[in-house]
């Protein structure tokens, strides 16, 4: 299978929401490019939008005695739709990440060139500041999710929408909230556009597989959603469905997890510990996770069960990124550690 292949394999299937985990060096940037070089209008005019690395070389930092430093839009076919998209949709999105900075458009004489620059501030609007690399990337995808959404750019690259890797780089925290944001692109436009979202996050993309497989709203999205594991072999892309009985990424979520205890367990990490124990309990056979927090030792393996049901099927609009009680934190750490004794996980 080469990229050509992928790209027609997504476009032609009929879900709208396709996920698709793919394994590091496997080319998902240029899977990306493909899909918008050849998925375009007879006239040769884009189908759709999308957003990976290259979009945020659109984003420079350049600085000057007039206006000290400030985030240099560069010129692209988006430019046109600039003004269509205001400062508060930006905001709306920000809030669930918690910034501390704030900031301004700064336009070009010719309204149709869009956006100049952007100058950001702290609590004050005396002195414009550079926001760090981490808040930049939160900054530019959200700026990019409220672009696509504006009535006029929504209505003409309309046949799309592909998110390459949003996640790279951002730590766990900002890793839940984006997933929370992206939820909230599925449900705006999966009934009338075909997005794609790739991703070597295993955290990621096993909270989206969750929510829009199994989650509260699972009944909303189950039939419009085709979920995708990528790999390559022996320069052969292979582009495999993933269900839910495949017990292909345990290693993958246990590398997540211990990575999670070691550095902050928050509320949506049960998202993951009960895809894990999902995981287990297909693979030895046994239709109910519960049966696996048996065999390991737990006392109260039912209460437990559904506790981790109530923490890892949360609302779709409602988010957790608060960190762990102590007393969750302590029976997650004891199921981990009962896991890896009972069936000898090396992680």
């Amino acid at each position: 299978m080469n990229i050509n292949n992928v790209v027609q394999e997504i476009n032609n299937n009929t879900e709208n929401i396709n996920l698709v985990y793919a394994f590091n060096s496997t080319g998902k940037t240029r899977i990306s490019v493909e899909f918008k070089n050849i998925i375009k209008k007879d006239d040769g005019q884009h189908a759709g939008v999308y957003y990976n690395s290259y979009s945020e070389d659109l984003f420079l930092w350049k600085e000057d005695d007039m206006d000290g430093v400030r985030l240099s839009i560069q010129e692209s076919s988006l430019n046109k739709f600039h003004n269509l998209l205001t400062e508060d949709k930006i905001r709306e999105k920000l809030k669930a990440y918690m910034v501390k900075f704030n900031f301004k458009f700064k336009y070009h004489e010719n309204p149709e060139q869009g956006i100049d620059y952007i100058l950001f501030f702290s609590n004050d609007e005396t002195k414009n500041i550079k926001i760090s690399r981490g808040e930049e990337r939160v900054f530019i995808l959200c700026f990019l999710l409220s672009l696509f959404e504006v009535e006029g750019l929504a209505d003409v690259q309309d046949e799309f929408i592909f998110l390459d890797d949003p996640v790279t780089s951002l730590d766990e925290n900002n890793i839940f909230v984006t997933a929370f944001l992206i939820c909230d692109l599925f449900n705006k436009f999966y009934k009338n556009k075909k997005i794609i979202l790739t991703t070597h996050h295993i955290g990621f993309f096993s909270i989206l597989f969750n929510w829009l497989k199994r989650g509260e709203y699972s009944d909303r999205f189950k039939d419009s959603v085709k979920c995708y594991i990528l790999s390559k072999e022996d320069g052969n892309l292979i582009l495999k469905d993933f269900k839910k009985d495949v017990f292909l990424y345990h290693l993958h979520l246990l590398q997540e997890i211990k990575h999670a205890i070691s550095n902050g367990l928050y509320s949506y990490h049960f998202v993951l510990l009960r895809q894990l124990l999902e995981n287990i309990a297909s693979f030895v056979g046994s239709g109910r996770f519960s049966y696996i927090l048996e065999q390991i030792g737990l006392n109260d393996s039912t209460n437990i069960a559904k506790m981790t049901n109530i923490l890892s099927h949360k609302n779709l609009y409602t988010y957790e990124f608060y960190r762990m009680s102590p007393e969750n934190e302590s029976l997650y750490r004891e199921i981990f550690d009962k896991l890896i004794t009972k069936y000898g996980f090396i992680v």
